[in-house]
């Protein structure tokens, strides 16, 4: 089986639809899925070279976004069209701008499958990027967006059972198929605590609380810093770790310095999936995480494969990670009970410990090849179904994605 992957975004920008990408591309070569994976190209190389299999499309900036790129229309086209006279059996796409667009008409001109893995929570992403738009107006421009792109696919995957629930309750016609993205067995190689904190020149006596993603504003770090000004008033030598990088990064920065923590809370960039990544997770002594937007939370996975406790909140995707016996503390969405729960972690390391096994546990279940044999089997569903009838025309021009373009992802 072939199948063609169209993605407005994959590595070096890291991201949950990047992993995901990968992980299953991975995964799928293993059970005999073969992949082509069409995406943006950026300015700096990718740390690891892509392999023969990912082609890059040249592209330019998106406004007020330094990290995404917006694929050029006429260069991603004559991308795809260069692969016209190769058989793929299904179109897969992954995220809804110029490759919702291009892979669709793609898969319409070829007559073959389309599905499209939903990463993505607009309803919660535009008030965000889009001050200026009413809340209200925002959701529902969101879920007419949302009804239109996926009426014009075969079937959505989503990547967690409350993604699902939402896009039935947004009015989804299209068959939604739940399947989240596993973790790699190289997940669960321990990192080096030990390592982390010399690289960072962090004493090892500091408890560390650790939050991992995209440094934006969805993702609720504010939220993570008031809580941990309550936690510095019980354990002063409290250490918030924020890794990732993204567009809130300023604007948390200049919270840390109006509430005095400069000293107490460490903006340490992105870090190396293989080594440096794993290792950070090793040294903390909590994962904190409090976004609202998530589609699945695979930080929380890592975490637990790593066997770091985990306190969090539980919205949307999280939700369906955080299930009973998965070793977590589901704390409440307030600064000082949040922190409560934080405190009694750090002040019983038996405890935590014994949260982190039952998590790392937990984790195993979540086996990356188990989930790509589950997409094999949805692929070949749609696959037999061969005879599509032609779809009405889009309702989007192809030059109107550039102007809709913005850093909303996972």
């Amino acid at each position: 089986m072939r199948v063609l992957f169209v993605s407005d975004v994959y590595f070096p920008r890291v991201n949950g639809v990047s992993t995901s990408i990968a992980t299953f591309r991975a995964d799928l070569a293993a059970a005999g899925v073969e992949t082509t994976l069409v995406v943006p190209q950026y300015a700096e190389a990718p740390a690891v070279p892509d392999d023969a299999g990912v082609i890059r499309v040249r592209s330019g900036r998106v406004p007020r976004d330094p990290e995404d790129r917006r694929m050029l229309w006429g260069e991603l086209q004559r991308a795809l069209a260069a692969l016209r006279g190769q058989h793929f059996d299904l179109v897969h796409v992954h995220t809804p701008f110029l490759a919702h667009y291009a892979g669709v008409r793609f898969a319409r001109a070829a007559g073959i499958p389309v599905v499209e893995t939903y990463h993505t929570f607009f309803e919660e992403y535009l008030h965000h990027y889009v001050p200026l738009l009413p809340r209200v107006l925002g959701r529902r421009l969101a879920r007419a967006v949302t009804r239109s792109q996926c009426a014009q696919v075969d079937a959505v995957i989503a990547p967690s059972q409350p993604m699902h629930d939402m896009l039935t309750a947004s009015g989804i016609q299209r068959p939604i198929q739940v399947i989240p993205t596993g973790l790699p067995v190289e997940r669960f190689v321990r990192g080096n605590g030990t390592r982390f904190l010399q690289m960072q020149n962090i004493p090892p006596d500091r408890p560390l609380l650790l939050y991992v993603g995209r440094v934006a504003h969805e993702k609720n770090i504010g939220f993570l810093i008031e809580s941990f000004l309550e936690v510095r008033r019980a354990r002063p030598d409290a250490l918030l770790v924020i890794a990732g990088e993204g567009p809130a990064r300023e604007a948390l920065a200049a919270q840390v310095q109006r509430l005095g923590l400069m000293r107490d809370v460490a903006f340490v960039g992105y870090l190396e999936r293989e080594r440096a990544l794993a290792d950070c997770y090793a040294a903390a002594a909590v994962f904190v995480f409090a976004s609202r937007t998530e589609t699945q939370g695979l930080v929380l996975l890592e975490a637990m494969a790593q066997a770091c406790p985990v306190v969090s909140t539980a919205h949307l995707g999280t939700a369906s990670i955080l299930q009973p016996g998965c070793g977590a503390r589901v704390a409440p969405d307030e600064p000082a009970a949040f922190a409560q729960s934080v405190l009694q972690m750090l002040d019983d390391p038996a405890r935590a410990a014994r949260c982190g096994e039952q998590g790392q546990v937990y984790a195993r279940s979540w086996s990356s090849a188990v989930l790509a044999a589950r997409m094999r089997e949805f692929y070949a569903q749609h696959c037999a179904r061969a005879n599509i009838a032609p779809e009405p025309a889009l309702t989007v021009a192809p030059g109107e994605p550039h102007e809709r373009q913005a850093c909303l992802d996972s």
